[in-house]
Formats: C-alpha cells, sequence, structure tokens
C-alpha cells in the first residue's frame, strides 16, 4: 500500500496527498504503540551500552508524550565507541567500494520500506508538519542512492595520471581516514544525520554517530536499518547524549575528523579543536546561516509572497536555510506586505499529527523564550507588523508546549534581528530603493548559506547571481524562497561563516572530503 502513495519532496506543492494522509492516520497511532516509551541503549558494535546517565525525551508537541528513554553517554562509553570503529576500519576500509555502495543501496532500501516510521519519528521528536516529515524520510533514501551513484561515476574516486616513461604505472587515489565523529543536529534528525554517516562510511570510514540529545529514537531506527541491510557491526557506533557527549566525542585521540551540522559558536568550536594539535584533521561543517531574499518591482508578487512565507516559516523557521530577511523595493513594499499576510494568516498553528497543519511547536523552552524577547526588540527597535503571538506558552494544562505565530518585523539596517541567525519564524523586512545596496546590506553579514530573488528582469537577475555571497541560491521559486535542496538536484554548500570547507551535501563535491589523496607510481620491469 505504502509503495503506491506519492513521494513527497519539500518542492512539489499542489500534489494531492489524500492517500499519503489517510495512510498516516493509521499508522501514526500504530506507530506510537509499537516504538514509543522503550529504553534505547547506546550501541557499540555488536553489543548494547547502558554506561551513562538516563535521560527521558518528551516530544515537543505536548510536553507529556514520552518518546523514550535513552543513555547520555559517559566519557568512558564514547571512547568504547571510538575504540570499536577503529578496530573496525582497516577491514571497512579494505572492502571493496562496489561492495560498500551494493550494501549501502540495501540499506536505502530498507530505509523505503519503513520509510512512514522514519517520517513519524521525525514528526513527534521534532515537531513537524506531516509533509515536512515526509519529505525528509523520502530526502534520506536520495540521499543515499545519490552518494552510490557518485562512487560509481568516478570510479571509487581513482584514476590514472600521465606517465614520464613508459614502463610506470601513476594513479590518483582517494583513500578513508579513519573514525569519523558525526554530531547531527535536531531539526533534520533524518536527513542530515544519513548525509553525514552516508559520506563517511560509504567512502571507508567508520562513524561514531551521537545524534542531538532528544532525536535518538530517529537514530536508532536509522541504525537498525543499517544493520540490517549488512553493514557490519562496529561500522556505526551510537552514542546519544547532549554537549558533554559531543566534547568527548571530539576530544577522542583517534577520532581522524568529524562531520557537524548545528551552531556557528558550535562549529567554530569544534573547528579549532581539531586543527591546534600535532595534525590538523578534517572537519566537515555547516553552520547555519540568514538566507536573505530580494523582492524587486518586477517580481511576481505573488509567488514572491508565498515563496518568502514557505522559507521562513516552515518548521518553524528552525532550518539553516531560513528566510529569516527580505530586502523588497520601495515601490511594491505595502503590496507585498499585504500578500505575504494574507499567505501566513493561510497557514494553520497547531499539533503537527493533523493534517491540515503547516507550523508545529517550537523545539525548546529556550526557543519560546528566545522569541518572546525578539518580539519585545523588535517593538522597541522597530516594529511588529504581524504575528508576534506565542500561544500555550507554558501553561501547566497544556504540557508546557509552544506554538509561534508567523511574524513579520520591520527593524533598521545593521539591527542583530536582520544580521544574526534566529532559528524561529521571525522574518525581518528591509526596504530598498537599489538592488544593488540590497544585496551588499545582505551580503554583510557572517554566513553564507541560501538566498533568493524574486524579478522577472535579467539584468537583475545577472546582477543577484554576480553579487550575492551564498552558496545555495534561487530564483522565482514559490516552493521556497531559500529552502528546499534535494539530493543530486541542489547542492547544499555554506560561504564564509556557514560552512569551512565551502562544498555542500547533496551535491558532487562532498564525498571527497572524507578521504585524502594518494599519488602512487609504479614502475614495471621494461620489457
Amino acid at each position: 500500500m505504502s509503495n503506491a502513495l506519492p513521494r513527497v519532496t519539500y518542492a512539489n506543492i499542489g500534489v494531492d496527498l489524500t492517500a499519503v494522509h489517510d495512510h498516516l492516520d493509521s499508522r501514526i497511532p500504530e506507530f506510537k504503540k509499537k516504538w514509543l516509551g522503550r529504553l534505547w541503549p547506546n550501541r557499540i558494535s555488536a553489543a548494547t551500552d547502558e554506561d551513562g546517565e538516563r535521560y527521558s525525551v518528551l516530544s515537543p508537541i505536548d510536553r507529556t508524550t514520552v518518546i523514550g528513554t535513552f543513555i547520555a553517554a559517559s566519557p568512558a562509553a564514547v571512547a568504547r565507541a571510538t575504540a570499536a570503529a577503529q578496530e573496525r576500519f582497516p577491514s571497512w576500509s579494505q572492502t571493496p567500494w562496489r561492495d560498500r555502495v551494493a550494501l549501502l543501496r540495501r540499506w536505502a532500501e530498507r530505509m523505503e520500506a519503513v520509510k512512514y516510521d522514519l517520517a513519524i519519528a521525525s514528526l513527534l521528536e521534532i515537531g513537524k508538519s506531516r509533509v515536512e516529515a515526509l519529505g525528509e524520510a523520502d530526502e534520506v533514501i536520495d540521499l543515499v542512492r545519490y552518494y552510490c551513484g557518485e562512487m560509481e561515476r568516478h570510479n571509487g574516486y581513482a584514476q590514472d595520471l600521465g606517465r614520464a616513461f613508459s614502463h610506470e604505472e601513476t594513479t590518483s587515489i582517494l583513500r578513508p581516514l579513519g573514525v569519523f565523529g558525526v554530531i547531527a543536529p535536531f531539526n533534520y534528525p533524518l536527513a542530515l544525520a544519513v548525509n553525514m554517516v552516508t559520506g563517511a562510511i560509504i567512502t571507508g570510514n567508520t562513524v561514531v554517530f551521537k545524534p542531538s540529545a532528544g532525536c535518538a529514537l530517529s537514530a536508532h531506527l536509522l541504525l537498525q536499518e543499517i544493520q540490517a541491510a549488512g553493514v557490519p557491526e562496529g561500522v556505526v557506533n551510537l552514542v546519544a547524549g547532549g554537549d558533554e557527549t559531543g566534547r568527548a566525542l571530539v576530544a577522542q585521540p583517534q577520532i581522524a575528523g568529524i562531520a557537524f551540522t548545528g551552531s556557528h559558536a558550535a562549529g567554530m568550536a569544534i573547528f579549532r579543536a581539531l586543527t591546534s594539535g600535532p595534525v590538523a584533521k578534517p572537519v566537515i561543517a555547516e553552520m547555519g546561516g540568514k538566507n536573505p531574499a530580494y523582492v524587486t518591482a518586477k517580481a511576481d508578487l505573488d509567488v514572491a509572497a508565498q515563496g518568502v512565507a514557505r522559507s521562513a516559516f516552515g518548521l518553524q523557521g528552525q532550518k539553516c536555510s531560513a528566510c529569516s530577511v527580505v530586502y523588497v523595493q520601495r515601490e511594491v513594499r505595502d503590496e507585498f506586505v499585504a500578500k505575504l499576510a494574507r499567505f501566513a494568516q493561510q497557514l494553520k498553528v497547531g499539533n503537527p499529527e493533523q493534517r491540515d497543519v503547516y507550523m508545529g511547536p517550537l523545539y525548546t523552552q529556550e526557543a519560546a523564550a528566545r522569541f518572546r524577547d525578539d518580539v519585545q526588540v523588535a517593538a522597541r527597535d522597530g516594529k511588529v507588523i504581524f504575528g508576534g503571538q506565542l500561544s500555550n506558552g507554558g501553561s501547566k494544562a497544556d504540557g508546557g508546549s509552544y506554538y509561534a505565530q508567523p511574524t513579520l518585523i520591520e527593524v533598521p539596517a545593521g539591527h542583530p534581528l536582520a544580521t544574526e541567525e534566529q532559528f524561529l519564524p521571525l522574518l525581518a523586512l528591509r526596504t530598498f530603493d537599489f538592488l544593488p545596496d540590497a544585496l551588499g546590506e545582505g551580503n554583510a553579514v557572517r554566513y553564507g548559506l541560501s538566498a533568493g530573488i524574486y524579478t522577472t528582469d535579467q539584468r537583475e537577475l545577472d546582477l543577484f547571481l554576480n553579487r550575492v555571497e551564498a552558496g545555495v541560491v534561487y530564483a522565482n521559486r514559490a516552493s521556497g524562497a531559500t529552502t528546499g535542496a534535494w539530493p543530486g538536484i541542489q547542492s547544499f554548500c555554506g560561504w564564509k561563516g556557514s560552512g569551512v570547507s565551502h562544498k555542500g551535501g547533496l551535491g558532487p563535491y562532498y564525498l571527497p572530503q572524507f578521504m585524502r589523496e594518494q599519488s602512487r607510481t609504479i614502475m614495471h620491469p621494461q620489457a
């Protein structure tokens, strides 16, 4: 039944998903009964491990539903997980790359068979809407298959070089480094975890995987399927927990590199730690963004309003690529704001288990507090144009869940709310007269992840493409001004403070970052 249902991506707006929602109506209660409320020990090689403090995770939807009980791995447990990955590395790295690809294709097949369970886990752990969660579950399948195809396309990243002598053989080969620590964020517990884990293991590395503390159920479901696919025990080891577990992982001397997605501050701390020792170790990091959108007087304002709203308020603004500042040309400022307000008012806020909800809860109490504070700051220093309300804010009756309205504010140039990442459904408005000035202001931030423009003028589009400082750019996209990258279709690469290597996941330059080059020259006997 489920295989016959439509696939869901972040860009397929207007698709009839009635049958999908009907299927979810029955699957969500079944999932809760089967998976919620259990104890989930960490997984080190072939053994479960309970060394550490137990903690329970509550769903942000109501703060009463118990997702499960997990183990915040002790430093000793993290060390054992690293040792297990190191022990498995020689055999896994020497496994022919075609055999690794075959195993990972099998993993993709397994995930496809259980993708509704994966989606529901994401929905309940994070408070994602049904469509967002289903899109993420479909994305992980395409992620693995895309990287398998990249390994095949590049012949395992080995190629012949030129020869100085007829009897020599010269090749360049990329080889794995060792044990990678993978530290994943809360907002995409499936896609971002699978992206980094796949990048590491398909290239021959082994992994110690630390999901976000509240997303260990998704992580365990992914690990179950990778083991069922036949990937050997110890190739991927799972340790749950918060910042202390992450710091213990980064500090392991056997770690060969870290793949990280999260805040700029945390990413830079990891980068400094891994490059300050006697040997610099690679860090593959994506660290957020401000993600401006530009709306000119020559834009289709209906398309612009829809695209900006979807990117600003989808997943409650809790995306690294969320549009959190929009620059609108003065001539169309009022008309655009009116259209944006009308579209935003149609976005239902509530329990994301319901089929028509677009925005679920904010993930944490801290996020709710930041939302309240930022709205007050915006009202003091500028204007709250619409939204700004936080419902169910911490009352005991509703279990302390937090639901924020889509909110548009207006603040002066250079204001922190227009330059710093908020990770909230809070969109800052700036008005401009000349596009070059707007681009200069939008570029004058530490981030450079994504950006979008709405214009029907080719010269304006060319100006944007040539001057914008972002790794992912979109033009005239109704499904999302700055969001919606998909494996093999859009690379997801951060410039400036949004990344370290300036090469992104989902695209053709990601996998080589998990390897190092070796040049081989072999002299054969002359005939």
